[in-house]
């Protein structure tokens, strides 16, 4: 008997195609839908199709959407659930299905970085091994898995790396924790320590910022005086800010407006380690979070959902 996979649409380079003048562009209708007949030989494919959009048009909004359709199917006998989506924001997506759902079956996400009639596209063939996947014993109490390139991603470490090249999804300091071959599906990593905050909504902003030479408060009294709650800054190095972001950041936490820390580095984690003005040891001592390897889009996302779910902000230290 074939297994049961729940397929959600969403849009996206794999379903885009490449006209004559080389721009490519989404199609009235996906070319996936063309191509179920070849998935069915894998598995028996129950099909959503909630939107069609490029992933820079993704908002929470959207990303609600794709978690309410997994949780429609909780209690019913499928075996995972694969889901299609474009590449430049797929692992935030990713992850707040990460922290937000918790069912039986793997959850699976996927794309292209080729449109589907592009020479080498590799949009059919990413769909193909995430069903494998999807349907893999092993795959269960993993979180939910980026599937690309024959590599199985978790989705707190999955991050584009590439503009355009087909191997752009890594995990960097940590790498895949399995790989999709012609015959199998291996897995030689495990995580060891899943998150789960059941929210309904979220109605908080959060802004991400990038830390550079010579930056000033400017952007932090502008953040103040927007009414946002919550901000998440790619520090420098191992954790540290320019001098003169100092009244900002001030400004900030008198509002009681929390501020979560990564590094912009690729590899490494943010600790607070050096004791000069700005320094990782100053920035703490004013009660700046320093968030535990996530890159900045992830910290985002995650003091997102920990506004919305934490009692009081007190708590938002002890989720990162």
């Amino acid at each position: 008997m074939k297994k049961k996979v729940v397929l959600i649409h969403t849009g996206g380079t794999i379903s885009m195609s490449e006209d004559e003048t080389g721009a490519v562009k989404p199609l009235e209708h996906n070319p996936l839908s063309h191509q179920l007949k070849e998935l069915m030989n894998i598995a028996e494919l129950l099909v959503e199709e909630p939107f069609q959009l490029p992933s820079p048009h993704v908002t929470l909004k959207e990303i609600f959407t794709i978690k309410n359709i997994i949780e429609k199917y909780q209690s019913q006998n499928i075996q995972g659930i694969v889901i299609t989506h474009g590449t430049d924001t797929l692992e935030e997506t990713a992850y707040f299905l990460d922290l937000t759902t918790k069912v039986p079956f793997p959850i699976v996400i996927t794309g292209a970085m080729r449109s589907s009639n592009q020479i080498g596209s590799d949009g059919l063939y990413n769909l193909i091994s995430s069903i494998r996947v999807a349907t893999c014993e092993e795959a269960k109490n993993k979180g939910v898995l980026v599937v690309l390139n024959d590599e199985i991603h978790t989705a707190s470490n999955a991050t584009k790396t590439h503009t355009s090249n087909v191997s752009t999804f890594q995990s960097p300091q940590y790498g895949p924790i399995g790989v999709v071959t012609k015959k199998s599906v291996f897995f030689h990593h495990t995580p060891m320590n899943l998150e789960y905050y059941p929210i309904d909504h979220i109605s908080k902003r959060v802004a991400l910022l990038k830390a550079h030479a010579g930056m000033d408060s400017s952007l932090f009294y502008a953040i103040r005086d927007l009414h946002y709650d919550g901000v998440v800054i790619e520090a420098l190095g191992q954790g540290n800010l320019p001098p003169d972001t100092l009244d900002g950041i001030r400004a900030l936490k008198n509002k009681n407006i929390p501020i979560v820390l990564v590094s912009r580095c690729f590899n490494g984690i943010a600790e607070d380690v050096y004791a000069y003005i700005g320094g990782g040891k100053q920035l703490k001592s004013l009660g700046i979070i320093f968030s535990n390897g996530l890159n900045g889009p992830k910290a985002r996302i995650k003091l997102l959902i920990a506004l919305a779910s934490a009692k009081d902000k007190e708590n938002l230290v002890e989720m990162f």
